[in-house]
């Protein structure tokens, strides 16, 4: 209960923070949502999204799940994007993953923990699709890394892929999708080259960012 506490006690200290710094940030806040961003991203507690892209409260939209995984089958992430795309008109849509992630690792190294290991079957489809090039990147580490990459890769394809994109597209909407990723060890995220703006030259783009890891 005391660690309940401590929570209620910092929320306390950053309302009257933000208050402190601008008096009438909740009262804006409360009356408009119109984010720029759709940030799609692992569940990880070390990858606080707003904060490692220094953004407010209403800058960025979030959806989030264990190794950032976007499926044509996942009805809470289509809705999500759809959301993002269709009512809050978002700009940019960013999928994050971050190096040594812990779902990209049990995927990799067949570890089993129950329920999740069917929602992992995704990233081993990845591992088996580039077993050369992951096989090839060197120790358990390092072949963990170049998979959470290629996931992220593959993820942006499959957002793009999405009938929710893909009718954007087609009414000339102006939207983005971005692939990064995130590093642990030093908080600096990494563009890793696929970006996508039409259903134009989807595969180049895809194929592309895969021969220059």
């Amino acid at each position: 209960m005391t660690t309940l506490s401590n929570l209620l006690d910092n929320n306390r200290r950053w309302a009257s923070d933000k208050i402190a710094g601008q008096h009438d940030f909740f009262k804006r806040l409360e009356k408009i949502q119109s984010p720029q961003y759709l940030w799609i991203g692992c569940s990880d507690s070390r990858v606080p999204a707003n904060e490692i892209v220094a953004l407010d409260p209403g800058e960025l939209f979030v959806h989030r799940n264990v190794a950032n995984v976007v499926v044509h089958s996942d009805l809470n992430c289509l809705s999500v994007i759809q959301y993002a795309v269709d009512v809050l008109n978002v700009k940019h849509i960013m999928v994050v993953g971050h190096y040594g992630c812990g779902g990209v690792r049990a995927a990799l190294t067949n570890k089993r923990y129950g329920l999740i290991d069917n929602w992992l079957r995704h990233i081993q489809d990845i591992h088996q699709k580039y077993r050369t090039i992951v096989d090839a990147a060197g120790d358990e580490n390092k072949q963990v890394d170049r998979l959470c990459e290629l996931n992220v890769i593959e993820q942006t394809l499959n957002v793009c892929e999405t009938t929710v994109i893909q009718d954007a597209w087609a009414r000339g909407q102006s939207l983005k999708v971005h692939g990064w990723i995130y590093g642990l060890n030093d908080g600096l995220i990494r563009d890793l080259k696929i970006t996508m703006d039409s259903a134009d030259d989807m595969a180049a783009i895809y194929q592309h960012a895969i021969t220059i890891l």
